[in-house]
């Protein structure tokens, strides 16, 4: 449809934002009000690039489409640069914008569900760029170069849109203020795609794990906890499937019950498979955010790595001392730090150490104890000959 009666703009600069990923509720609230900022700013044109599989908030989604739709200043969308993709809620942004443009070799599909999570089923129809119908720009200064004289809808009405401006010599583009999300909203960013969730889970309770089973909280602890607050953030905010976050957390039962009892490999490894289960089936993403097995798996043997060969390896460094070997406590008398059920902490010579002993011996934190041996990782430890029962 012609659009009559249009007016030049007033002629600022150009936005271009930039929001790559997943969008979020930050990142949607971040695009709308960069739009609103530009018109306030009396800025000629904001350029949105996306590059997104999904849209993740529904409230926030809603926002922006009806910005877009009738915006307060010029807006187009440029799907790149190549190649890029534009996935659900994502697409129907691109068709209803005002103009809009994709890079070759960049693709739109996955209409359904605009919203991850919201609604059922989905859309495995996919558009390329060349089938699209939408204008074919390779990069976003080109795009510029051929929004100029262009006519735009406004909620003012229609607007002719001037993108360049005449130098000595020739012309070149207006100024282009480039603008991203702030270092706060990046970092929760850092977690918005199943993959990545799935590490800084894994990361954050592996670290933790390790802590637990060391000398107590110190820096790991501090990037375990960042590393939760991030991967716990994408589990919010995708749409996780619950159970399979219960088998992620029955694989690291797993995991350290077999590093307890000695770091049994089968039982290693049956932990390791119920991890791997859960990462893979972690977010139900409809074809548009589905996780990848082969981008989970890395994770998985790096957990698995871990528990089998670093953290014993580490806590052996850590539980010991430079002036003495194991074997030489054999028979020094120590104190119990935790109840034994059978295995616990001891301290011997200022140092602690993982003991185990016989339950029979029921030694609660508190007690003392005697070194009677050594087995693998622990020292097996019984009540002093004195206060046994006789």
């Amino acid at each position: 449809m012609a659009l009559t009666g249009c007016v030049e703009s007033a002629g600022g600069g150009i936005d271009l934002v930039d929001v790559s990923g997943p969008l979020d509720a930050s990142a949607l609230d971040f695009i709308s009000e960069m739009i609103e900022q530009g018109a306030e700013n009396g800025q000629e044109l904001t350029v949105v690039q996306v590059n997104s599989r999904a849209v993740l908030d529904e409230a926030a989604f809603e926002r922006l489409r009806s910005l877009i739709e009738l915006p307060p200043l010029p807006v187009a969308i440029w799907v790149g640069p190549s190649p890029a993709v534009a996935f659900g809620g994502v697409a129907d942004l691109v068709a209803m914008a005002p103009h809009a443009a994709i890079a070759p070799g960049s693709v739109l599909g996955h209409f359904e569900p605009a919203v991850l999570g919201v609604g059922r089923g989905g859309s495995d129809e996919m558009v390329t760029a060349e089938e699209s119908g939408l204008d074919l720009q390779p990069t976003f200064r080109q795009y510029l170069q051929d929004l100029h004289g262009v006519t735009l809808r406004t909620e003012h009405g229609p607007v002719v849109v001037s993108t360049l401006r005449g130098i000595e010599g020739g012309i070149t583009t207006r100024d282009v203020t480039f603008r991203k999300p702030g270092l706060i909203t990046r970092f929760f960013r850092l977690g918005v795609t199943p993959e990545a969730a799935f590490f800084f889970l894994t990361i954050g309770l592996t670290i933790a794990v390790f802590e637990f089973y060391a000398l107590g909280p110190g820096v790991a602890a501090a990037v375990a906890s960042v590393a939760l607050i991030i991967g716990g953030w994408g589990a919010v905010t995708l749409p996780t499937r619950w159970w399979a976050l219960g088998l992620l957390l029955l694989a690291y039962l797993v995991l350290v019950a077999a590093h307890q009892i000695g770091g049994i490999l089968v039982l290693s490894l049956v932990g390791a498979g119920i991890l791997q289960l859960a990462g893979t089936f972690l977010v139900d993403g409809a074809g548009q955010l589905d996780p990848r097995w082969w981008l989970v798996l890395p994770s998985v043997l790096a957990t698995l790595f871990f528990f089998l060969i670093a953290m014993p390896t580490v806590q052996r460094a850590r539980l010991s001392t430079d002036t003495i070997g194991r074997e030489s406590l054999i028979g020094e008398a120590g104190i119990a730090l935790a109840d034994f059920d059978p295995n616990g902490f001891v301290e011997v010579r200022g140092a602690r150490w993982m003991a185990t002993a016989h339950r029979e011996a029921g030694i609660s934190a508190g007690d003392p104890i005697v070194v009677d041996g050594v087995d693998g990782m622990y020292l097996e430890v019984d009540r002093p000959v004195t206060g046994r029962e006789t």
